[in-house]
């Protein structure tokens, strides 16, 4: 087998693995749960509060990530190495953890300060935010750095010697030609963040109407038993992830086409 039919069988093998689960959930799908699912207060809800969550903590990734991922890629600092290493923890450490260590930090002192005194996390919206950020803040810098590191350092270097601040080069330089990156890596870290269970159930729970996003309602139902509704809302949550993920593959082809 040549090298050519090895990679696209390679490629087949990974379509149909993903494509077979999606269309293994037609043995259990319902029009009709899909219907009620989709007219349900409950599921309004839910569908509401996970897409506000999602981009609030993917913006809120995006603020913190874009000034580190261009320090990891521009500068050599103290400590670069150990940021660097750092990153990979909601890698190498589940979302349930992650969600756990969040609730052990407020559960000390500085932790409860917080959730009296400031903004109160555990079982609250701000807990969903907080956990979905914690879960894609190191991919958002991962892809941010790989973006950066594609625009040549020479174009800024120009910049400056013409007389623009380096702050006025990051502004008018880098940041537009980094934009595709910006764009994959908020429309990324959303689709992440919209898709995100463990650390959400770990900090928020499960109150119906109040914490209860898309893949926490999907558990419920599953736990409950409702196999027809567990479907509609997994169908429900894949038909929004995957419009946003096509939408901005359309939306960066015309941005490389103009």
């Amino acid at each position: 087998m040549s090298l050519r039919h090895f990679t696209i069988a390679a490629a087949a093998a990974v379509l149909l693995l993903y494509g077979g689960l999606i269309l293994s959930l037609a043995w259990f799908f319902d029009g009709a749960a899909l219907h009620a699912a989709v007219r349900s207060e409950r599921t309004l809800s839910a569908v509401r509060l996970s897409l506000l969550a999602a981009t609030l903590a993917a913006t809120l990734a995006l603020l913190l990530a874009v000034p580190a991922a261009y320090a990891l890629s521009r500068y050599r600092f103290r400590g670069r190495e150990l940021v660097d290493t750092v990153l990979e923890l909601p890698i190498v450490v589940s979302p349930a953890a992650l969600g756990a260590m969040l609730l052990i930090f407020f559960n000390n002192p500085l932790g409860e300060w917080i959730e009296r005194h400031a903004v109160s996390f555990v079982f609250a919206f701000a807990g969903i935010v907080l956990a979905q950020f914690v879960t894609v803040l190191g991919v958002a810098v991962r892809l941010l750095k790989t973006a950066f590191d594609e625009v040549p350092v020479e174009l800024e270097t120009v910049a400056r010697t013409l007389g623009a601040s380096p702050r006025h080069a990051w502004f008018t330089i880098t940041l537009p030609l980094a934009r595709r990156g910006l764009v994959a890596a908020f429309v990324l870290a959303w689709a992440k963040a919209l898709g995100e269970f463990g650390a959400t159930i770990m900090v928020a729970g499960t109150m119906a109407m109040r914490t209860e996003t898309l893949p926490v309602a999907i558990y419920l139902r599953l736990a409950s038993a409702d196999l027809e509704g567990t479907v509609a809302l997994i169908v429900v949550l894949v038909t929004i992830g995957l419009l946003a993920l096509y939408a901005t593959r359309r939306l960066l082809g015309r941005t490389v086409r103009a």
